[in-house]
């Protein structure tokens, strides 16, 4: 059985939920000392937050990326009869 290959945007999409997902975790640690009554974070992390929003916004692109590329592939190629 062979792997298949990467799509057109599947790179993008991966990157972005890499992305997302740190900003996720930094959403969490940011929002930690409201719930526990401790001092709050630095404005650097708040401004970490942000990365939930990039990291959509990149595999968003890469969907688009990838679905731009799959009309590209099916109207470059002949039609099979009877299909």
């Amino acid at each position: 059985m062979s792997t298949p290959s990467s799509g057109a945007g599947d790179r993008l999409v991966r990157i972005g939920a890499i992305v997302f997902f740190i900003g996720a975790l930094s959403t969490l640690a940011t929002m930690a000392p409201l719930f526990l009554g401790t001092h709050p974070l630095p404005p650097i992390a708040w401004s970490l937050c942000m990365l939930m929003g990039v990291g959509f916004l990149i595999a968003a692109a890469g969907v688009i990326r990838s679905v731009r590329a799959g009309r590209a592939g099916r109207t470059g190629r002949a039609e099979v009869p009877g299909a």
